[in-house]
């Protein structure tokens, strides 16, 4: 018999239910166990994360001057205005409507302290620099390769970003349903469970509400540009819509989306371009539900985040994203720095966030990759005329010369 192998989201379902029951049965020394890893798990994350950027980001970045020109960049710039204006829309939605149904400081420190578990070992793994000053480097490298064309500089990067890649994947990854297990443990512990759990389920709702919302606004905005249907394109995307729900990656998808986005009408050439690029570089859905989840988090604990501070926030994201391609959880990775820094999240703060996040993937690939859909028919009515004079322009001549 072929061995049953459970993916990222059944192990967390899995890890929830458990430590909510262990939680209240296990004596307190078992918690404070439990507590430990969870203190050292916290530490070894905030050591990988600017490795994750600088080992994925930095070839990414220096991948742009391979057939740069003017379609390159407008895909670019609008997939990055599509995720930061997806983060806005969210935060803006999520800031009304959470208000409705949540209690601001359930979760702050006065309510969850009546009881603490202390670890038995606090080890401190400092990281090699922060969130900033990672995204800073790798820009600078990245662009720096570009101009100077330093390919071995470029290759040792890529061989540099495979390992920390495998480190994700073979260490981060399998852990977190365990990390996850020993916070709701100390939650159930500690009386705060059932706040916890009802909370998760009123914010993914709204994070999928507020996903289909976004991305119903980027057909309509495709539509416009590119004079089409916005609703008929939307009934065409939604095998690509489905398959991203169920297998959570938008790299996985491609073929699928690459499908569906000929069916709108959008030239071959160009989706061929544009969604394998996509892929790696637009992440609204996934940005979205961050938002939904982090801004739900903050609220609970009684520190909303501000307008400004998430503005900053957004457009950092927006960049960070771009290591999330291949990693499973790659944008929640990816991100996990931001919220330290400059959201000001602790390692509870982040940690509940992750549960929540984690709680259901797949709505976020969903929506990245039907709005890269969305893309390809902008890239379309913008440069497809264009492109097919250059064509036929070709062809003549080579007719020409024979």
């Amino acid at each position: 018999m072929k061995k049953i192998k459970l993916g990222l989201f059944p192990k967390v379902v899995i890890a929830i239910a458990l430590g909510a029951v262990l939680g209240l049965i296990l004596p307190d020394v078992a918690v404070r166990i439990l507590k430990t890893f969870n203190v050292l798990f916290a530490q070894l994350l905030k050591f990988v994360v600017p490795l994750l950027v600088l080992g994925l980001v930095t070839p990414s970045i220096a991948d742009l001057g391979r057939g740069a020109g003017r379609m390159l960049l407008t895909v670019m710039l609008v997939a990055y205005c599509s995720t930061v204006l997806g983060a806005l829309f969210s935060y803006t939605c999520a800031t009304n409507l959470l208000p409705m149904y949540l209690t601001p400081g359930e979760l702050s420190a006065e309510h969850v302290a009546e009881k603490e578990f202390l670890p038995y070992i606090d080890l401190k793994i400092p990281p090699i620099c922060d969130i900033m000053t990672a995204l800073v480097l790798s820009f600078v490298i990245g662009v720096g390769i570009i101009f100077t064309k330093a390919t071995g500089l470029k290759k040792g990067f890529e061989e540099f970003g495979e390992i920390v890649k495998l480190t994700i994947e073979k260490v981060i990854i399998p852990l977190l349903p365990i990390y996850i297990f020993t916070m709701i443990c100390e939650m159930s512990a500690k009386g705060v469970i059932a706040v916890v759990m009802g909370t998760g389920i009123k914010v993914i709702a709204t994070g999928v509400v507020l996903s289909i919302c976004y991305l119903i606004v980027q057909f309509c905005i495709a539509g416009i540009i590119a004079r089409k249907n916005p609703f008929k394109m939307l009934w065409n995307i939604i095998p690509a819509y489905l398959t991203g729900f169920s297998i959570c990656s938008s790299s996985a998808c491609i073929p699928v989306t690459y499908e569906c986005t000929l069916k709108n009408g959008v030239r071959k050439n160009i989706a061929e371009f544009v969604i394998p690029l996509c892929s790696t570089v637009h992440m609204c859905g996934s940005t979205i539900k961050l938002t939904v989840t982090s801004v739900a988090v903050a609220y609970m604990f009684g520190e909303p985040i501000g307008i400004g501070l998430f503005i900053q926030f957004a457009l950092m994201q927006a960049i960070s994203a771009v290591a999330a391609p291949g990693v499973m959880g790659g944008v929640l990775m990816a991100s996990v720095g931001l919220l330290g820094t400059i959201l000001g999240f602790s390692d509870t703060m982040t940690t509940m966030m992750m549960t929540i996040y984690l709680a259901l993937d797949g709505y976020g690939p969903a929506v990245n990759v039907s709005g890269d859909s969305a893309i390809a028919t902008i890239i379309d009515a913008l440069f497809g005329k264009k492109m097919d004079l250059k064509a036929e322009k070709a062809r003549e001549e080579a007719c020409v010369t024979e």
